[in-house]
C-alpha cells in the first residue's frame, strides 16, 4: 500500500461526494470543489478525472465557462424564456442554454413582488431566481430582458440516419441546420417549427433543436403562420384577459343618449371581420343652415369592456392592433368582444360612442358633438350593396335603409366638394385580393375595385378623426396623434430626377404640397407612367406613426388628426376614445393619469405593432403568392418594372400583381451600372437600358413558397425600343469585365 506524503494528505475521494456537493452549490467549478472538500496534491488530479468520468456518465454537466451542476438541476439564478402555458394558464419557461442530454426540467414562472409591467408573453426573456419545487422548479422575475434573439423559423426535414435539417424562412439566411434526433421534439418531415440555435456545430454544419412544432407545410393555413411567428405576433390570449372577456356583459341605456330609432347602417367590404363604424345621414333641420347636412358616425365603445390597466387592456396594448391575412385575422381584442359585443351587428342593440357634425352647403364643418349612446344598425351592408343603391338599383332594401343610403350620398357629393378643395394626396393603388378556395389554397387573385361607397366611408371616418383631435385639443386633454411628416429634401431630390427621365421638370427647391404630386399626376393619368408614378410618390413620402405631438398629416393636408374610428382594431383608437370621454365627463373610464404620463411610449409602441403587422401581412400575401404561381413557372406574362437596384430588377405581373426578381446576372455577357439618379440598369458595352416604369415580358423561372420568391428573366423589352436582351448567362464580375470585353470585340 502506498504511503501518503503530508502535502496529500487529503480526505478520502469517490464520485458521490462531487455529486453531493454539486447538489448543493451548482455552478462550482474544479477550483471551488477541491477547497470545499479540501483536496490536495495529487487528489486534485483524481478530481479531474472524476469530473470527466461524471460527465461522460451524464451524472454532472457543464455550466457557465469552466462550471459544473448536477445533470437536471438549475443554477440559483439563470435567464430564461417564457415558452407556453400549463393547463391553469400558469407560465412555463425553459432554460435559454441547455446543453443536456435530458430534457430541461419545467419551469413554472410566479409572479414577482414588484411585477407592475405589462403581463410576460411567449418569447419573453427573462432573468429569474430559479428554486426546486414539487415538480420542476419555481422561477421568479428579477428583470425582463425582451424577445428572444435565439430562435429561427423553418422547415424540418427528417434524415436517413436519425439527424435531421431545418431550412430556415428567412430569405438572408444562407445555410441550413443540423437537428439530433434527440433535440427534434418529434417534428416529421416538411413540418414548419420554432428552434434554437446550439453551440458548436456538426460535420461543420450549425446546430439546432426544435422547440415547437407549427403544422405540415402541405396545409395551406401554414402560410399565414409563417408570417405571424416569424414578425413575433402574439395569437394567445392571457387566461386573465378572456377570463374577462367571458364576464362581459351587453350595456344598457342608463347614462347613454337613446340612438336606436336612428337606422344607422355599417358598410365594409365583403370578407369584414368585424364592424366597428356605422354611419347616417340626413338634411338639417336648423333654419340657419339651409342646404346643410347632418352626418353622425357611432363608434363601438370598446372603452367601456377594456379599462386601463386590465388584463384586457394589457393584452391590447401588446398586440397593438389586429393583423389580418388571407385565411385569418389575429385580433387585439379575444373574439368574444371583436366579433361579438363590440361589433355592431345588425338588429342587435350595442354601445357607442358617437359624433353628430353639421355641415354647411360648401361641406364646411360648422359644429359637431360627441356622447356616449345606445343603437342599433339597420342594416349591415357591403360596399357593392351601397354602391347598387347610390346607382339607383336598391330594390332589394326597405324604405328606411333607402333613405339613408340617399342622404348619405347627398352628404357625401357636399362633403367631396370641400374635400376636393383641400387636395388631400390622391393616389392610385391597386390592392390586391386574394380569394381562397374551400381547401384553403388560392383559387384567385384580383385587385379590389375602387368604388365610391368606399370613399363615402373613407370621407366620414377622416372627418370624425379630425373632430375627435379637435375636441381632444380644446378641452386640454392631450391626445396620440396620426402624424405624417412632409417628405424629406433627400426623397425629393430623387423625386425630381425620377420626373426628368419621363420628360416632366420639378423645381427641387420648391414648397412642396399634396396638390404638388396631384398636378404631376394628372399630366400622366392614362399614360405609360401613371401606374409606376403613383409608386414613385408614395414611396417619397414619410410613413405616417403615432405620436403625441402634432406636427399634422400632410398626406390628408389636414392640421389636427387622430384615429378615432376603429377601437375594435387599434389600440391609438382606444386611446383617444378614453381621453374623449375624459375630456367631456362621460364617464369614470376615460383616460387614466398614468396613461397621460405614457403617451409618448404608447406611441411609439403602436407605431412599431402597426410596421410589424403591416411586414407580416405582406409577408403572408407574398407567400400566398408565390405558392400560386409554383404551378406557373415557364410560362410567360406581360410585365412592368417597378424597382431598380445594383442586384437587378423588380418588376410586377400585370394579371395578378405578383411581383419578383429578374436577376441582374441573367441580363446577359455584359457589365450593367446602376445609375440611381435615372432609376436604370445601363449595359456599360451596348448602352442597353432596362429603366423604371418600362414594359417588359418575363418568363417566370422560379417561384418559392417558403419564401415568397419569384424569379423571373427577361424574354422581350417594351414594343417601342424592340430590344431583345441576350441569352440569360451570368454576368462577369467587375474583376472579369476587361476580359469579356476583349473576348467580345475579338
Amino acid at each position: 500500500m502506498a504511503r501518503r506524503s503530508k502535502n496529500d494528505a487529503s480526505p478520502p475521494l469517490d464520485k458521490a461526494r462531487v455529486v453531493e456537493l454539486l447538489s448543493l452549490h451548482p455552478l462550482y467549478g474544479k477550483r471551488e470543489i477541491a477547497r470545499d472538500l479540501g483536496l490536495k496534491g495529487s487528489a486534485r488530479i483524481a478530481l479531474k478525472r472524476i469530473l470527466r468520468e461524471l460527465e461522460e456518465e451524464g451524472t454532472i454537466a457543464r455550466g457557465r465557462g469552466k462550471s459544473y451542476l448536477k445533470a437536471g438541476t438549475l443554477p440559483p439564478v439563470g435567464v430564461l424564456e417564457i415558452v407556453g402555458q400549463d393547463a391553469d394558464g400558469e407560465l412555463l419557461a425553459r432554460p435559454q442554454h441547455w446543453d443536456q442530454a435530458s430534457p430541461p426540467p419545467r419551469i413554472l414562472v410566479m409572479p414577482g413582488r414588484d411585477d407592475q409591467g405589462p403581463a410576460l408573453g411567449i418569447g419573453e426573456r427573462i432573468l429569474a431566481r430559479l428554486r426546486e419545487a414539487e415538480g420542476g422548479y419555481e422561477a421568479r422575475l428579477i428583470k425582463r430582458l425582451g424577445a428572444s434573439v435565439h430562435r429561427l423559423l423553418g422547415v424540418y426535414h427528417a434524415g436517413a440516419r436519425g439527424n435531421g435539417r431545418i431550412a430556415p424562412i428567412d430569405r438572408k439566411s444562407k445555410y441550413e441546420l443540423v437537428v439530433a434526433e434527440k433535440d427534434a421534439g418529434g417534428a416529421r418531415s416538411n413540418e414548419l417549427v420554432m428552434a434554437e440555435p446550439l453551440a458548436g456545430r456538426e460535420h461543420g454544419v450549425p446546430r439546432a433543436r426544435v422547440i415547437e412544432r407549427l403544422g405540415s407545410m402541405s396545409e395551406p393555413r401554414t402560410v399565414s403562420l409563417i408570417a405571424i411567428h416569424a414578425h413575433n405576433i402574439p395569437t394567445e390570449f392571457s387566461p386573465d384577459a378572456l377570463d374577462e372577456a367571458i364576464r362581459a356583459r351587453s350595456v344598457g341605456l342608463k347614462g347613454r343618449t337613446d340612438l336606436r330609432t336612428i337606422p344607422f347602417v355599417t358598410i365594409d367590404p365583403e370578407d369584414a371581420r368585424d364592424h366597428d363604424d356605422a354611419v347616417w345621414a340626413g338634411p338639417d333641420s336648423d333654419a340657419s343652415n339651409v342646404g346643410g347636412h347632418v352626418v353622425m358616425v357611432a363608434i363601438a365603445d370598446v372603452a367601456h369592456y377594456v379599462k386601463p390597466g386590465s388584463a384586457l387592456d394589457r393584452e391590447a396594448f401588446k398586440r397593438g392592433n389586429s393583423a389580418y391575412f388571407p385565411d385569418r385575422v389575429v385580433p387585439m381584442l379575444p373574439e368574444k368582444l371583436s366579433a361579438d359585443l363590440c361589433s355592431l351587428h345588425e338588429g342587435v342593440e350595442r354601445p357607442c360612442l358617437a359624433v353628430r357634425m353639421a355641415f354647411n352647403a360648401d361641406g364646411r364643418k360648422l359644429r359637431h358633438e360627441f356622447f356616449r349612446g345606445l343603437m342599433k344598425s339597420a342594416a349591415s351592408l357591403t360596399y357593392g350593396q351601397a354602391q347598387r343603391a347610390f346607382d339607383g338599383h336598391a330594390d332589394d332594401l326597405d324604405t328606411s335603409i333607402k333613405a339613408t343610403l340617399s342622404a348619405l350620398w347627398q352628404s357625401y357629393h357636399c362633403l367631396a366638394r370641400a374635400r376636393d378643395k383641400r387636395d388631400p394626396l390622391d393616389l392610385d393603388l391597386p390592392e390586391r385580393r386574394i380569394v381562397l378556395g374551400a381547401d384553403g389554397k388560392i383559387s384567385s387573385i384580383a385587385f379590389r375595385e375602387r368604388i365610391e361607397s368606399m370613399r363615402l366611408i373613407e370621407e366620414f371616418m377622416i372627418l370624425a378623426n379630425v373632430c375627435a383631435a379637435e375636441s381632444l385639443e380644446r378641452h386640454r386633454v392631450p391626445p396620440i396623434y396620426r402624424v405624417h411628416e412632409a417628405p424629406s429634401h433627400e426623397k425629393l431630390y430623387a423625386f425630381a430626377d425620377y420626373l426628368r427621365t419621363i420628360g416632366i421638370n420639378f423645381a427641387k427647391g420648391q414648397v412642396v404640397k399634396p396638390g404638388t404630386f396631384n398636378r404631376i399626376l394628372k399630366q400622366v393619368r392614362n399614360g405609360p407612367h401613371a401606374e409606376v408614378l403613383n409608386e414613385v410618390i408614395l414611396r417619397t413620402q414619410s410613413q405616417a406613426i403615432y405620436a403625441p405631438d402634432n406636427i399634422g398629416h400632410f398626406g390628408l393636408n389636414l392640421t389636427h388628426y387622430a384615429h378615432f374610428t376603429s377601437p375594435i382594431r387599434r389600440y391609438a383608437d382606444l386611446v383617444v376614445h378614453r381621453g374623449l370621454i375624459r375630456a367631456l365627463n362621460l364617464g369614470k373610464d376615460g383616460l387614466a393619469d398614468a396613461e397621460v404620463t405614457r403617451l409618448a411610449e404608447i406611441a411609439e409602441h403602436i407605431s412599431m405593432t402597426e410596421r410589424r403587422a403591416m411586414a407580416a401581412e405582406r409577408d403572408s400575401v407574398d407567400r400566398y403568392v408565390a405558392a400560386f404561381m409554383e404551378e406557373r413557372v415557364g410560362a410567360s406574362f406581360p410585365a412592368r418594372i417597378t424597382g431598380v437596384t445594383r442586384f437587378g430588377l423588380f418588376v410586377r405581373l400585370a394579371e395578378t400583381g405578383a411581383e419578383g426578381l429578374v436577376p441582374v446576372r441573367s441580363l446577359g455577357f455584359e457589365y450593367f451600372r446602376h445609375d440611381e439618379r435615372q432609376h436604370a440598369l445601363i449595359g456599360e458595352r451596348s448602352r442597353t437600358t432596362f429603366r423604371l416604369g418600362e414594359s417588359l415580358m418575363v418568363r417566370l423561372v422560379e417561384a418559392a413558397p417558403l419564401t415568397g420568391g419569384l424569379r423571373f428573366e427577361i424574354i422581350a423589352s417594351d414594343e417601342q425600343s424592340g430590344r431583345t436582351p441576350p441569352s440569360a448567362k451570368a454576368r462577369p464580375t467587375k474583376g472579369k469585365k476587361q476580359h469579356a470585353a476583349r473576348k467580345s470585340r475579338s
